[in-house]
């Protein structure tokens, strides 16, 4: 199956934006150069009425030019390795390829060949939850990974010590590649395919992250917030940073108490933590 290859030329500060929007109407690869970025959506999942209307909208306020293409799919991974650069967050964590070498000075190191998966650590989101899972103790406790992606998420959780690390995506390839991401790190549990609600995990967890979006976010609250522990935390994001107050607000109606906050180029991090 080939993918419709989308190279966007745009303001920088519209960049991580129209990653987002694109996202939501289909796209499931980002590529960000130096003018911009490139997309990719599978040929036969391209919503053409939906990517229009994006362009539209962000035509003339981005700058946008647009140059739509076809790559074959077994030509990405060679594409990751001309693009992918590794990802150094604070002096925890360096987030390199399987063909990068490794990088003294960091606590910790993770692998991800991250293939068609979003969550590589490049985005504002994905960093943020990196970084702020830093301060926070997982030794013997039990995590869920919500929207899983590349597993990066639940990599970090491992290496922190986590007793038991649980992840699922509703995306197969995202599945597949995060259990390769998981072997390579020495990660020895199995990611699962679905919904939180089709997956149905067994909790109580002390920690969940779930990296997703506004929508599935303010949808699932009350099922994070039913398998946490009693101070138990729940790290979100996924949002930009004009919806903290709606996530806030949704997270109090579920019992959960808001004790850190990050923003990062627009897009927000929270912890919340259920009382």
């Amino acid at each position: 199956m080939d993918y419709i290859q989308v190279s966007i030329t745009c303001l920088e500060e519209y960049r991580e934006i129209l990653i987002a929007e694109l996202a939501a109407v289909g796209f499931d690869s980002f590529l960000e150069t130096d003018s911009g970025l490139e997309a990719y959506v599978p040929q036969d999942l391209f919503a053409r009425d939906s990517f229009d209307e994006v362009i539209a909208t962000y035509r003339e306020p981005a700058a946008l030019t647009v140059v739509e293409g076809i790559l074959p799919k077994v030509n990405w991974n060679e594409e990751w390795e001309k693009n992918y650069d590794p990802i150094e967050v604070d002096q925890l964590v360096y987030v390199r390829a399987s063909f990068h070498a490794p990088k003294p000075g960091f606590q910790y190191e993770i692998v991800i060949n991250p293939k068609m998966s979003f969550g590589t650590g490049h985005h504002a989101t994905t960093f943020q939850l990196l970084s702020m899972q830093g301060k926070i103790d997982h030794q013997g406790k039990r995590v869920l990974d919500v929207g899983s992606g590349t597993g990066i998420l639940a990599i970090m959780a491992h290496l922190l010590g986590a007793k038991q690390v649980e992840a699922f995506d509703i995306d197969s390839w995202c599945v597949d590649n995060g259990n390769e991401n998981f072997d390579l790190n020495g990660v020895f549990t199995r990611m699962g395919l679905g919904t939180i609600r089709e997956v149905q995990p067994q909790g109580p967890y002390e920690l969940v992250l779930a990296n997703i979006n506004k929508n599935v976010l303010l949808d699932e609250l009350a099922i994070y917030s039913s398998l946490l522990t009693d101070q138990g935390l729940l790290l979100l994001s996924g949002f930009y940073s004009e919806d903290i107050e709606d996530l806030v607000q949704a997270a109090s109606a579920q019992g959960l108490t808001l004790t850190m906050q990050t923003t990062k180029d627009n897009w927000a991090a929270l912890c919340l933590q259920k009382k």
